[in-house]
């Protein structure tokens, strides 16, 4: 990855991102979130709020630079890497299908190894906290400014994905600039999160069973006392 191209998507995209999303929402309930949460928020489900290019573009390119560093190693190592031989069969498996994701994804947009450590939130169905099996490493590939927060996932890796000599660029990436000490670090807080994800929503699922509960409860004490009335 040369000087200019670093310039270009930096000194000019990058900070472009920054400067626009600071002017959108200066005064308004976004401002002084978060950039994770803002996402999820202008996001809107699919119906995007006029903010969410600025605010997701701002945040894949941190995440992105922070994914790099100059030498970086080859290799995953240790749970990392036994998540990656696991999941992807080994890391030759991985590296084909990462770079078959980020060959195959038309126009600007990204490739992303992630954890996903949840179930889908079904309507009218219960939806039980997920098991180890459903906590693994998954492949995706977004368009333009859209990533996995959206997804609930939770973003480990990422390539931002231009036409220029893609083939060689992503290959340089994986070979030369990952910095695998920082995605074994986002792998750990990832388990972390939804560790405590998983605790809040069987607390949240214990209350809500323990008010249908209590109006189950209160529902056949009237009923009682209705029948006792009218048996007096």
């Amino acid at each position: 990855m040369s000087c200019d191209t670093l310039e270009c998507h930096w000194g000019m995209h990058h900070r472009g991102y920054v400067e626009n999303l600071n002017k959108q929402i200066v005064g308004t309930e976004l401002d002084g979130m978060a950039l994770g949460d803002t996402i999820i928020v202008t996001y809107n489900k699919g119906d995007l709020l006029p903010p969410f290019k600025n605010d997701a573009q701002a945040w894949n390119h941190e995440f992105f630079w922070e994914s790099m560093k100059p030498g970086g190693r080859r290799m995953p190592f240790g749970e990392l890497l036994e998540l990656t031989n696991r999941d992807f069969c080994s890391y030759e498996g991985f590296v084909k299908e990462f770079k078959a994701a980020a060959s195959t994804q038309f126009g600007s947009g990204w490739a992303w190894l992630a954890y996903e450590a949840n179930r889908l939130d079904v309507g009218n169905a219960g939806n039980p906290l997920p098991s180890e099996e459903d906590k693994k490493l998954v492949l995706v590939k977004s368009p333009n400014a859209v990533n996995p927060l959206v997804w609930d996932y939770y973003p480990l890796l990422t390539v931002d994905l231009w036409e220029n000599r893609r083939p060689d660029y992503i290959s340089t990436f994986l070979e030369k600039l990952v910095s695998w000490e920082a995605v074994s670090s986002r792998l750990e807080k990832a388990k972390a999160q939804a560790a405590e994800k998983e605790i809040e929503d069987e607390r949240t699922k214990r209350e809500h069973e323990e008010e249908k509960t209590a109006r189950s409860e209160a529902w056949r004490s009237a009923y009682d006392l209705q029948k006792a009335k009218d048996l007096a």
